[in-house]
Parts: structure tokens; sequence; C-alpha cells
């Protein structure tokens, strides 16, 4: 175990191994046979799961074998499960969480209340705001920017080769309150803007302008946002704040008033 300092609290299971200059805050848990390389900060009440790698070596490592400085920093709060791997110059905002065997790549920052299911892969120098939630099996590559409350579901890649193989990579931006359902393909570059839906499957070519739901290969659209309902109630389900607030800033109060906030305003419409 190298230079570390450590709150009160810490548990650290058998088997892990802790670098240089990592501090730990109170309350962090680190579960069995996790490898904590250098520059690490764990913020409060954070949880490790077993087998976790935090601070990776990179590209730079494998010349000499010797690691560079590459910091990480994860938020209070969070929860890495099981087999992650996050790499060094990150870093991760409060209440952060991933499911099992996540992979996230250097230089990558992630807002407060995020989280990133199980197997997914964040390829590295991308940029996720608050409250985005990304299911099981997604695929983020790099360059991409991922604005805030924007949902991504099971098995959604992300791409940004438009000639691939080639040097000229186009990432792509997910402007705030988008969905992307499930198995849906975004080619290199392309813009989602605020208040869309890209339906399931669906291979999106092209820009996709705010209020519209795209499908189909290549996606075209198919209506607005206003005209899908919850085929349950019949009630509108889109834009999606007003229908849903399980775990979001509004939960109880509902996104109108929560919104009324002058320090929380944001601009949208109904």
């Amino acid at each position: 175990m190298g230079c570390l300092e450590k709150g009160n609290n810490v548990i650290i299971k058998e088997g892990c191994h802790i670098g240089e200059n990592v501090v730990l805050g109170d309350d962090v848990y680190i579960d069995y046979n996790c490898i904590i390389r250098d520059n690490i900060i764990i913020n409060q009440g954070t949880t490790i799961g077993a087998n976790c790698i935090l601070g990776e070596y990179q590209t730079d490592f494998y010349a000499e074998r010797k690691n560079g400085v590459h910091p990480l920093k994860i938020g209070s709060h969070s929860r890495i499960r099981s087999g992650s791997i996050i790499y060094g110059d990150c870093e991760l905002g409060d209440y952060f969480q991933t499911g099992h065997r996540v992979t996230i790549r250097e230089s990558t920052k992630i807002g407060k209340h995020c989280s990133i299911g199980t197997m997914s892969d964040i390829q590295g120098r991308c940029e996720l705001g608050d409250y985005v939630r990304c299911h099981s099996n997604v695929f983020i590559c790099e360059k991409s920017i991922i604005k805030d409350y924007v949902w991504i579901f099971p098995h959604v890649v992300f791409t940004n080769d438009p000639a691939p193989p080639s040097n000229n990579l186009m990432g792509i931006t997910v402007e705030s309150f988008a969905v992307i359902a499930a198995g849906s393909i975004l080619l290199p570059g392309i813009r989602i803007e605020s208040d869309t839906l890209v339906a399931a499957g669906a291979v999106v070519t092209k820009d996709v302008k705010k209020y519209s739901v795209v499908g189909g290969n290549p996606a075209k659209v198919i209506t607005s946002i206003d005209k899908i309902m919850n085929r349950k109630t019949g009630e509108p389900a889109y834009p999606w704040r007003y229908a849903f607030d399980k775990n979001m800033p509004w939960e109880g109060t509902g996104f109108d008033e929560w919104n009324t906030i002058p320090s929380i305003k944001i601009s949208t419409i109904k």
C-alpha cells in the first residue's frame, strides 16, 4: 500500500492494491481484489465493488512500463459495481453509479446523478451532463457530448468514423431531455436536439430536430413528441419530464414547480 490519505470508517477488503497519492474520503468501502492506481480521489460514502480497476494504464505506460500522472476523481456517494474499469484523467460527479463490467476510457467528464449500465463502454474524451441514464450494453464513441437528462436505452451504438478506418473522428451530440430507444445506431457527427425520441432500432443518419420522433432505416420523422400517448392512461407521454419523475430532482413536486427555483430554471417547452 502506497501513500494514502484515509478518512474515517474506511473499509478495504483483502486482495486490494492501493497506489501512491490516493485519497479516500469518509465511509468509503472497497471490496475484494480491487486495483486503485496512483492519483485517485474517491470521495465520501462511495462503494467500489469487487475486482474493479481505477486509474487503468493508458498508452504512455506501455513504452517504459511506468504509469504517467493521470488523476481520477470519483464523486461522493457513488457506486462502482464489480468488474468495472475506469481510466485516469476522468472526473465523475456525485452519486455516479455503474452496472457490472463497465469501461470508461480516459479524459471523460460525467456529471452528477448519472448511471452507466452493465457492460456499457464509454470510449473516452466524452462529456456527459447531469442525470444521464445509459442502460446496459450501450456503446458511446469517443468525442461524444451528452447533455443533461438524456435517456439511452440498451444496445444503442454511437459511431464517430464517417469513412472507416480514418483519423477523421466526428463525435455525436445529444441535447437535454432526448430519448434514444433500444437498439438504435447513431452515425458520425449528428446532433440529436432536445425533446426528441429516437425510436427503437432506428439508424440515424442526419440531425434530429427538436420535438421530433424519428424511426426506421434510415431514420425519418414519424411525428412530433406531443402526439405520443401513454397506451395505458391515454395521457401525453412526452415531454417525458411531465409524466415521469422517479429519482429526478423534481420527484414529488412536479417539473414546473421545481423549475421555478431561480438557480435551477431550465428553458423548456411543455
